[in-house]
């Protein structure tokens, strides 16, 4: 359904993120009719004028406007395009805002949306104080929320200084994801997987996001970031939440909201020894990295729901920087059942348990994994599997690239897929005994998949990657 009339005002409008997703992503959302009712206010410290920005905008649809790059919207959207100088302060963009939205019939609701480093984002709220432009407006925030939970608490009482927390959408692109939201859609809507989705059937849940990416162009942002900081608080964690929540009373954010909330508060502190860090060779050479930097660049984790659903079931977590191939999935794995009916040398157990695995990357895909007879005489088993994949279906034309998504979700005041002040906090309260004494650092190869303390970790079982196999094509057998 269409928004409200709305006026967006891009903070950081001349960033690499804008120029990449934001842009591209108003286009769309306008094209498509979900935002067809807003003007675009783009600000930054950049020296622009309302011709430049547009002009710059022009070339950031045209570079990264989709698969499909249709841009048949531009001349009609171009003319909702305005500009503010950094330096006008306050007053200036209060004035450009007025610009914008005077031509304009009705009132606007205003999304500010802060693509500006963490540092600068209070400055921006405050801003946005002394201009008045608080009421009848949202704000959104990138990641990181704080960097330990004496930070975290002190930002958000900074924020709600301000803005009161209905207003504040903390943003988590991996759940604006077509696949993330599938895993609700999955598991409450079919009962096939409802009732085993719990520690008497699931052996354990790997939640997977290595990158190939390197850090050579944020490399000082990294140095007080690192890995889990960056990627675990604020994204892995939100996707387990997904994966463990209760089912909520109602598909509707304060239900959601809440049962994520109950996961946060059941999960138990993450401890050193269940963790292991590394850096890929070369970190360190990069300009501006300390030579004798303990920033890790790859972190592995177990940690555990306490709860009656998830009691003694590990989750593990993995993400890193400059690792073998990019990858983002959830895999589930089931409790393997009994094989003592099945004969010595059947293939029985000999490719692990079952997995049930979301590909969270653009392009969704789900896959089952069984054990199937193979066809002949005897009994000899071998591994199967059933996939779906997006592009299969006639939806796939439908589908809102994840800061779309967000988005227009922001623009509506639905909080589903952000996360709150007191999630926030409690992630960093269960993350401080890994925060106040971290494992040391250790070294793995570009293009690896990690130290080799990760099988250690994750023993009896294995990663789930690398695949064996590899995701089918139309008519291939697949992983």
């Amino acid at each position: 359904m269409p928004t409200k009339p709305t006026t967006v005002v891009l903070f950081g409008a001349t960033g690499d993120l804008s120029r990449r997703k934001l842009l591209p992503g108003l286009l769309h959302l306008f094209q498509t009719g979900l935002m067809r009712d807003i003007v675009v206010v783009g600000t930054s410290l950049d020296e622009h004028d309302r011709a430049s920005f547009t002009d710059f905008a022009h070339q950031a649809v045209e570079e990264f406007g989709g698969d499909d790059h249709d841009t048949d919207g531009w001349p009609e959207f171009s003319k909702l395009l305005y500009w503010a100088p950094g330096d006008g302060g306050p007053e200036g963009l209060r004035r450009t805002i007025e610009e914008a939205e005077g031509e304009r019939a009705g009132e606007f609701d205003r999304l500010h949306y802060l693509s500006v480093p963490p540092k600068a984002a209070l400055s921006v709220v405050h801003e946005l104080a002394e201009a008045g432009l608080v009421e009848n407006s949202r704000i959104v925030m990138e990641k990181p929320f704080g960097t330990d939970l004496a930070s975290a608490v002190r930002l958000n009482h900074e924020l709600h200084q301000v803005f009161r927390e209905e207003q504040i959408f903390r943003i988590d692109h991996f759940l604006g994801k077509e696949a993330a939201q599938n895993i609700l859609a999955f598991r409450f809507a079919n009962g096939l997987f409802e009732p085993i989705w719990h520690r008497n059937h699931v052996d354990h849940v790997q939640i997977d996001v290595p990158e190939e990416l390197g850090l050579e162009q944020r490399a000082d942002f990294y140095e007080s970031t690192g890995a889990f900081r960056d990627m675990v608080v604020t994204h892995l964690f939100q996707v387990l939440a997904f994966t463990a929540m209760e089912p909520p009373t109602a598909l509707e954010p304060d239900a959601i909201g809440e049962e994520k909330n109950k996961v946060f508060r059941s999960m138990l502190p993450i401890e050193p020894s269940d963790v292991v860090r590394g850096q890929y060779v070369g970190y360190r050479d990069i300009e501006g990295v300390a030579p004798d930097s303990e920033t890790e660049t790859f972190v592995a984790l177990k940690c555990y729901v306490d709860n009656w659903r998830w009691a003694g079931v590990p989750f593990y977590l993995r993400t890193g920087k400059r690792l073998a191939e990019g990858a983002r999935i959830i895999s589930i794995a089931f409790r393997e059942p009994p094989r003592s009916m099945f004969p010595a040398g059947s293939g029985v157990g000999d490719h692990g348990p079952d997995h049930l695995t979301f590909d969270l990357a653009d392009e969704a895909k789900m896959s089952l994994s069984f054990y199937g007879k193979r066809p002949g005489p005897g009994m000899k088993l071998d591994k199967l599997s059933m996939q779906f994949a997006m592009q299969d279906t006639g939806w796939a034309g439908a589908v809102l690239e994840a800061y779309e998504r967000l988005i227009y979700d922001a623009a509506r005041g639905d909080r589903t897929l952000f996360s709150a002040a007191k999630g926030i906090e409690r992630l960093w309260e269960i993350s401080t005994p890994l925060l106040e004494n971290p494992p040391i650092v250790r070294p793995y190869a570009q293009g690896s998949w990690g130290p080799n303390q990760i099988h250690q970790l994750v023993a009896p079982f294995a990663w789930r990657l690398p695949f064996e196999r590899q995701w089918r094509k139309p008519n291939e057998q697949g992983a």
